[in-house]
Formats: C-alpha cells, sequence, structure tokens
C-alpha cells in the first residue's frame, strides 16, 4: 500500500491536496518557512494503546490488557500527553517529537499524532510522519520520532540487535538531521550498568562512523539513558561531555556535546532532574549533539543555551515530592482517570537551527 501524507494546512480552506509517494521513495513535503525549530524528547511512561497485542512479558500484559479493556484510560492517556506537547513552541507544539515507551506505531503514535493536529494552533503546519521500529527486546514498549518536518522514511533503521536506538533522518533546505532516539536498559533490571555501557558503545560507534565520513555531520541523540551526565556510561563510552571548547577541538576521538552535564555538575543534589525515585533527582533523560551541531560548520546547528527541563502541570501536589513529575500510574492504583499525572520522567526541549 503506498503511503498518503496530508498537505499542508491551506486544506482548512477548501483546498484538498493529496500526496502519494510511491514505496521505497523518500517524502519531501513543504515545512515551515522558519530555519528555528523546537526539538523536544519525552519518556512517555507505558503508553500502550486500545488494543490487546497478546504480548507475553508480565508488565506488557498488565498494560495490553487495561488500556484495551478501557477506552477512556487510553484516551486520558494522549489528552494528557497532548496536552502538555501542544502548548510547547507557542501552541504549536514542538516540531520535531522523540519519544519513549510507546507501544505501537499504527495505534498509539498515531493517535497522538491526530490529537495534536487537533490541538495544536490552527495556523500551524500538521502533524505529518511518525518514524518507528519494534526492536522486540524484552519489553513491547519502542521509541518513536513524530515531526511536522520532511524526512527521508527509508532510511529509518534500528542499530544493534534488540536495542532501542531508533535512527531517523530529516532533510531541511538540502541539509540533514541524523535523530536518534534511544532508551537504555533500566537501573533495576541492569544494576552493574553493563547494558547501559553497551547502549553507549553501539551510538558511539555509529557516530564515528558518520563523523569519518563527515566530521560536520549533524547528529542529535536523545533518551532516556537511566544514567545521569557523570555516569561512566555517558562519559566514557558514549564519550559525552559539557565542555563545549573540547568538543570543538575535533580531538581523537572525537567527543559529543551533553547539554545538561554543566547543569547537572553545578546543581547536583538540589532536586534539579528529569526524575524521581523516593525523593531524589536523577537526569536521565539527555539531549547529546555532535560537533558540527555546534562549532557552526553543520548543516543543523543547536542553540545549546536553550536547552530546558519542561515543567508543567502534572505534578505531585504536596508532601515530600511535591512538584516532582506525577506518573500516569497502573490498573492497581486506585486513582479516578482525572487525577492521574502524565509519565514519571519531565520532558527536555532546545532549538534547532538550520541554513
Amino acid at each position: 500500500m503506498f503511503p498518503i501524507f496530508r498537505s499542508c494546512p491551506c486544506e482548512r480552506f477548501g483546498l484538498a491536496i493529496l500526496l502519494v509517494i510511491t514505496a521505497g521513495c523518500n517524502a519531501r513535503m513543504p515545512a515551515p518557512a522558519s530555519g528555528n525549530y523546537l526539538f523536544c524528547f519525552w519518556n512517555s511512561e507505558n503508553f500502550f494503546d486500545n488494543k490487546v497485542n497478546g504480548w507475553h512479558n508480565e508488565s506488557d500484559k498488565e498494560f495490553d490488557r487495561w488500556f484495551a479493556d478501557n477506552p477512556a484510560v487510553f484516551q486520558q492517556k494522549v489528552q494528557n500527553l497532548t496536552e502538555v506537547l501542544a502548548a510547547l513552541n507557542d501552541g504549536r507544539g514542538p516540531d520535531i517529537l522523540a519519544l519513549a515507551e510507546v507501544e505501537t506505531e499504527s495505534t498509539a503514535a498515531e493517535a497522538l499524532k491526530d490529537s495534536l493536529n487537533r490541538t495544536i494552533k490552527p495556523d500551524a503546519t500538521p502533524y505529518r510522519h511518525v518514524l518507528m521500529k519494534n526492536p522486540h527486546g524484552g519489553r513491547n514498549i519502542a521509541t518513536a520520532i513524530l515531526t511536522r518536518l520532511p524526512v527521508v522514511a527509508d532510511r529509518t533503521r534500528l542499530i544493534g540487535q534488540r536495542h532501542r536506538i531508533l535512527e531517523g533522518h530529516i532533510e531541511m533546505n538540502g541539509q540533514e538531521l541524523v535523530v536518534q532516539a534511544t532508551h537504555w536498559t533500566s537501573r533495576v533490571s541492569d544494576k552493574a550498568g553493563a547494558g547501559r555501557d553497551k547502549y553507549a558503545d553501539q551510538i558511539y560507534g555509529r557516530f564515528q562512523a558518520m563523523y569519518k565520513a563527515n566530521p560536520d555531520v549533524s547528529l542529535l541523540i536523545c533518551g532516556d539513558f537511566n544514567d545521569n551526565p557523570d555516569d561512566s556510561s555517558v562519559t566514557m563510552h558514549l564519550h559525552a561531555t559539557g565542555d563545549l571548547e573540547r568538543v570543538k577541538a575535533n580531538g581523537d576521538p572525537p567527543l559529543l556535546y551533553d547539554l545538561f552535564a554543566n547543569r547537572w555538575a553545578e546543581k547536583k543534589g538540589a532536586d534539579f532532574g528529569t526524575h524521581f525515585y523516593h525523593g531524589k533527582a536523577f537526569l536521565f533523560d539527555h539531549i547529546v549533539v555532535s560537533p558540527g551541531m555546534v562549532n557552526g560548520r553543520g548543516g543543523w546547528q543547536c542553540l545549546a543555551e536553550t536547552a530546558e527541563i519542561v515543567k508543567h502541570r502534572f505534578v505531585v501536589p504536596r508532601g515530600r515530592n511535591k512538584g516532582h513529575p506525577l506518573a500516569f500510574g497502573t490498573k492497581k492504583e486506585k486513582v479516578p482517570l482525572a487525577e492521574r499525572g502524565v509519565s514519571d520522567h519531565l520532558p527536555v526541549t532546545v532549538r534547532l537551527w538550520v541554513r
């Protein structure tokens, strides 16, 4: 079947334009004229769809059945995600959105895309593309990329065997941006960190290959690393640092720039983070970029000073965890849907500029 993509917003005024792309061809679609775009990553926390998929993992089975048997649960999850995301970027939503813990492309991710398109400002370009591949690892929750910008669809791929490392390619003005949406192994199942080290090694190996071909490659790596900026998986295996001058120096080996590393070093232990456990702050959600995105030579540039952790209204209202992100939770928790949160992680954003 040939994929059919939505037209530009002029269809809202009576002009319907359908562009049919032959299978296997690259998608080239009109996009906003501005060269400044908002990128967002968010671990959406067990974002399952409303169908029974029959997973064998016990955690997956619980959410699979709960969301499928209770349409209101699925709708509330989509509604809460939409409320936070659609408010970003002056009501237009992020131009590029990467997510973790999404069950399916055809239902969960598409439902969010449609909900965002109904909620964002009428003059905002609608979201057109969902990039997603299930690595079929330990759990059936994957990473995904949603965007309104043109994509090179047939270059979407997974890196490594059964790893949640999704690579998508976005192209504007002839300039390619490579986005890797990742979700590293949990500290629950990987206490020693060997799994997270392996994730970092896989990602850095892929970067080295791209860097060798083009030292100015525009690569953005994001995800829930389940480690902080000063953990060895990030500093030693991913070779990511907050030292901008060392990144720009293009040393051997080349380094990656971790946008939150410096602030983590300054505020560690001061309730600064994206995820909280037993009252302790962790900065697990990262945006890391290649040298070409901060040295002025890449086609895409990262405006690093704009990186931020997004605060929203879905937070713990009282007690010692007041202000921490409020999770959507599980079926076992007897909390009314209207009082549930959205995710146990906070989103992170940064602005990008393309030549």
